[in-house]
């Protein structure tokens, strides 16, 4: 088992230098696990936060050859859980499979006091 830290220059870079933004775990088949950190974006809406969250969460996973269809994981983290309807139809625009395993939680705040959402990710990636 081989693990690759990384944050993809054709990605937003990460908003801190205290972690990376990938962690690609190669099988011994050739498949691949990659480990998102959690994001957030800019944006003065949940909508917009949440097109942005994605887009980034797409480049990263583009950068490693996957894309979100390959999303076998999601955790969400809303600071108002009322507002979960409008995350979730802007999160069905981009994953538009078979849902994903799933766990939202509401919290007080994120890590910038803007951002209304953090989404996490674990990607499948087959061999090949």
């Amino acid at each position: 088992m081989k693990v690759t830290l990384d944050n993809p220059a054709s990605a937003p870079q990460p908003l801190s230098p205290y972690y990376s933004q990938v962690a690609r775990v190669e099988q011994a088949d050739g498949s691949a696990l990659l480990f998102v950190s959690g994001q957030i974006a800019e944006g003065a809406t949940l909508a917009e936060q949440s097109r942005g969250v994605f887009e980034t969460l797409d480049a990263l996973l583009r950068a490693h050859g996957g894309s979100l269809a390959d999303v076998v994981n999601i955790r969400t983290y809303l600071t108002d859980i009322s507002r979960l309807g409008e995350y979730g139809a802007v999160r069905r625009e981009f994953l538009t499979g078979t849902p994903p395993t799933s766990m939202t939680f509401e919290v007080p705040r994120l890590f910038r006091p803007e951002a209304q959402i953090e989404v996490e990710v674990v990607a499948a990636l087959p061999a090949g």
